[in-house]
């Protein structure tokens, strides 16, 4: 039989392996808690860089569509007789970002005002300049083999 010390002893050793038991449960329980912390953090991370490449995307696009259209006004222009005319509109704004547009000798220049987005490409030879800003419409002529954008 056991005596009244050994009955005591284990109480105190079952007690103190409660405890390391309940402190351990509270480590892994931290640890289990950091690492979903640091998990979702990293996902939401990702999540932003991917948005943030997804709007660098589409307005670099937009910049680009936006070139194309007058690179393929004057084109058509450049190939139709005397007499041609059209008028086309360009939007004011790029996805909410103003922007510049300008002829610069043989070719069109693109790019939004904080400079993040531009962008070149290369037309025919053509006199005037290009407006962007509502409501102006720009208007292309061909006369006598020249190429007129927005004559006066």
């Amino acid at each position: 039989m056991k005596n009244n010390s050994d009955s005591r002893s284990d109480f105190l050793f079952n007690k103190s392996l409660l405890k390391s038991k309940r402190s351990q449960s509270a480590i892994e329980f931290m640890i289990l808690v950091i690492f979903l912390l640091f998990s979702f953090t990293a996902f939401f991370i990702a999540i932003q860089w991917n948005m943030s490449d997804k709007l660098s995307e589409r307005q670099a696009l937009a910049v680009k569509n936006i070139a194309i259209t007058v690179q393929d006004e004057i084109n058509l222009a450049s190939q139709s007789s005397d007499g041609y005319y059209r008028q086309f509109k360009l939007p004011e704004e790029i996805n909410g970002r103003e922007y510049d547009i300008e002829i610069i000798g043989d070719i069109v220049y693109v790019r939004t005002v904080d400079g993040r987005y531009a962008l070149t490409l290369p037309i025919k030879n053509v006199t005037g300049d290009v407006l962007n800003k509502m409501p102006d419409i720009n208007t292309i002529k061909k006369e006598d083999g020249i190429i007129k954008l927005n004559p006066e």
